[in-house]
């Protein structure tokens, strides 16, 4: 008569999900600039697809810019060819204020459909997913930035810091948009709903556009009105762009510009990615 016999051998527990055994090891630099470039090339191909997330930076640079340009630039400069050189780096920065905050409700929007459940579960940079929109929103940014400038050269703008001043404005833009996207970015991760963000962002955008000297000189407004407008961040960028574009100067005012956009990166993309990290 045979008989079975059992493999008393001790077998070794399987590896609990979770372990340290199943985690991914932290992302090399390499390895976050790759997976970061892979996200903005998905958010590209996303605009692409969806051609309506450039109505707000190639409809608004031209509607604003004729619509402000005519309607005050005789009452402030007497004629709107005189008004061009304030107003053409006024609505620059008013588009870099725009065009950035649809990164935060694009982000909640995202996020509300799941999209960021599947990044979770993939071992990448929690940064990736968040700096490769931002890196492709740099696209709608020139396009603002581009067509403003167009349209007030065709309404007869003439910068006399020529090229290398209007580039130098072009540029400084861009940036400026990219640094304060970060802000949205982060309001993307900590509100309840896409529509959150959009309020908190209007409520952001219209004393810092409209309180500044994007569109009357800061010398006409009353003495508390002013000393406000002299400290606002968009005041800085504004007055950079138009000696930049105006003048073809490099002054202080460039430098402080660079350096505001600087510390708001610094400050608002760690957040940013730590808000998140927790989210998920």
């Amino acid at each position: 008569m045979s008989t079975l016999t059992e493999d008393r051998t001790p077998q070794r527990a399987p590896d609990a999900i979770g372990s340290p055994a199943h985690l991914p090891a932290r992302p090399t630099a390499a390895e976050t600039v790759r997976q970061t470039l892979a996200m903005a090339w998905r958010a590209t191909k996303k605009m692409r697809r969806n051609p309506e997330q450039f109505f707000d930076v190639t409809i608004q640079p031209l509607l604003f810019t004729a619509m402000f340009a005519y309607i005050f630039g005789g009452a402030i400069s007497g004629s709107v060819e005189g008004y061009l050189p304030l107003i053409i780096p006024g609505i620059l920065a008013q588009m870099a204020l725009t065009a950035c905050m649809a990164m935060g409700t694009q982000l909640r929007e995202d996020m509300d459909k799941g999209v960021f459940d599947r990044f979770r579960a993939l071992p990448i940079s929690r940064f990736a997913p968040l700096a490769g929109p931002a890196l492709a929103d740099l696209i709608r940014y020139a396009v603002a930035a581009t067509l403003t400038i167009g349209m007030g050269l065709v309404m007869g703008y003439r910068p006399g810091g020529g090229p290398l001043g209007v580039l130098g404005g072009w540029l400084l833009t861009i940036t400026a948009a990219w640094s304060l996207s970060w802000i949205f970015t982060w309001l993307g991760t900590v509100a309840r709903s896409a529509q959150a963000v959009q309020g908190i962002g209007m409520m952001i955008m219209f004393p810092l556009t409209f309180l500044s000297n994007a569109f009357v000189p800061a010398e006409t407004l009353p003495p508390w009105l002013e000393a406000f407008v002299n400290v606002n961040p968009v005041s800085h960028v504004v007055t950079a762009c138009r000696d930049l574009m105006n003048d073809g100067a490099v002054t202080t005012e460039v430098g402080w510009a660079l350096l505001g956009c600087a510390v708001v990166a610094a400050v608002f993309a760690p957040l940013a990615v730590r808000s998140y990290a927790r989210k998920i």
